[in-house]
């Protein structure tokens, strides 16, 4: 990825940001729009920001809401243009460009996560499936489609992911022991989640361990540490490379084995099964495949261990056909499911039946903001790697916007433990 070179003009007051116009085509040009839509946008916009706890300012203008954290609009021709062309994704894209910004962009996102449901008016909710965008036909998570989807984001660089993750190049949530975080905890709170997980399945010496989803192999070589013997399964060439080399190095490689495959394409019986965060890659429309993959490689009498980022149920089925700035930029084709999607889809399609949920969302939001952190820290070392001051825009974007996520409640993360216990059904 070449450092982006192309003029982007914000306000005259700030420098300019240059963004690729190859590299990122719909951040470098702002979308056209009439004056009918643009002052349609500054409507629902500033009726949205006058009843929020925040002070939006306006270049030239009006300083909106009711007091809070700062969000700075640059440019708010732009501003409004882009959400008016493309909603969120229009938001997220003008962060990108430096239209807006704000000192404390977690806490700005905060706000606008716990007043999701009613940011956009009741009447244009119940319109969504006429002005959102809708989800490339291309980014389905069929088995051609899950590789090229995973790759976008997983096949980015392992040099950049170890920027901002500690030692353990683990990409999930870890579990403290208390609050604040700290980075030098990091590591500790990894192991605990994933001792938690191996604890969950029941893994020790002899188990016949699959994982679907490798990461880089933190988890693998910890069950393997246990004495078990481990299939693991992932879908980016990147992932798995480095996660072969630790293996290796920890003299492991007699009972790991990394597979470059799809779920789908699993073979044998297990007397455990873990997945971490990776049901949110799934994709709805293939829930029922996932579980049954579990139930089918599973013996009778064994147990799956699962860690997942769930959502309210409401407002993942307002939202499960709504293209978003994730899908476009860091996720594409995925879809974080409910607890209640979960629990229907393995009670409906699988043999397997649930016997513990332990949700620890606060520890998601002190995950996040520990990479954020260092992921800001190290900027230049990100740019060395030949990332543009656009992508590090869109990566810190993204990690407060998940981290907001959290910090609001409207997003969870749970560790599920499914049992087999009835072969006979």
């Amino acid at each position: 990825m070449d450092p982006g070179s192309g003029p982007r003009a914000v306000d005259p007051g700030c420098a300019p940001l240059a963004v690729d116009p190859v590299r990122w085509p719909d951040v470098a040009v702002v979308p056209p729009a009439s004056w009918a839509r643009r002052t349609a946008t500054e409507t629902v916009v500033g009726r949205a920001l006058r009843g929020l706890p925040v002070r939006a300012r306006f270049a030239g203008g009006d300083t909106l809401g009711l007091g809070g954290p700062l969000l700075e609009v640059r440019d708010p021709a732009a501003f409004h243009a882009r959400i008016g062309a493309g909603g969120l994704v229009g938001f997220g894209e003008s962060y990108m460009a430096g239209e807006w910004d704000a000192p404390d962009p977690v806490a700005v996102l905060t706000v606008l996560a716990e007043h999701a449901a009613d940011l956009v008016p009741a009447p244009l909710q119940r319109l969504r499936r006429l002005w959102a965008p809708r989800h490339p036909r291309d980014e389905r998570n069929t088995p051609d489609g899950s590789r090229s989807n995973i790759s976008r984001h997983y096949d980015l660089s392992n040099d950049l992911f170890a920027l901002f993750l500690d030692s353990t190049l683990t990409y999930s949530s870890a579990v403290f022991r208390g609050f604040p975080a700290s980075w030098d905890r990091l590591p500790a709170a990894q192991h605990r989640k994933i001792d938690r997980l191996l604890d969950l399945a029941g893994v020790g010496a002899g188990t016949r361990l699959l994982e679907i989803g490798t990461g880089w192999g933190e988890l693998a070589l910890r069950a393997a540490a246990r004495g078990a013997r481990v299939t693991s399964l992932t879908l980016s060439r990147e992932q798995r490379a480095l996660a072969l080399e630790r293996v290796r190095a920890a003299g492991l490689d007699d009972r790991v084995s990394i597979e470059l495959c799809d779920y789908r394409e699993a073979r044998g019986t297990y007397d455990a099964v873990v997945s971490v965060e990776m049901i949110e890659a799934v994709g709805a429309e293939f829930w029922p495949t996932y579980f049954r993959t579990l139930d089918e490689r599973l013996a009778p009498g064994g147990r799956v261990a699962l860690q997942a980022i769930t959502m309210p149920h409401e407002r993942m089925l307002a939202s499960r056909h709504t293209f978003t700035w994730i899908h476009k930029y860091v996720f594409p084709g995925g879809l974080i499911p409910s607890t209640r999607a979960i629990e229907e889809t393995a009670r409906e399609h699988t043999r397997l039946g649930l016997t513990r949920r332990d949700a620890f969302g606060a520890h998601y939001a002190e995950t996040l903001r520990l990479w954020r952190e260092r992921f800001t820290e190290r900027a230049a070392d990100v740019g060395a790697l030949g990332f543009d001051e656009t992508f590090r825009r869109l990566w810190t974007f993204y990690l407060a916007y998940s981290e907001a996520g959290f910090r609001a409640g409207y997003l969870d993360v749970q560790q599920y433990l499914f049992t087999k216990e009835n072969p006979g059904r």
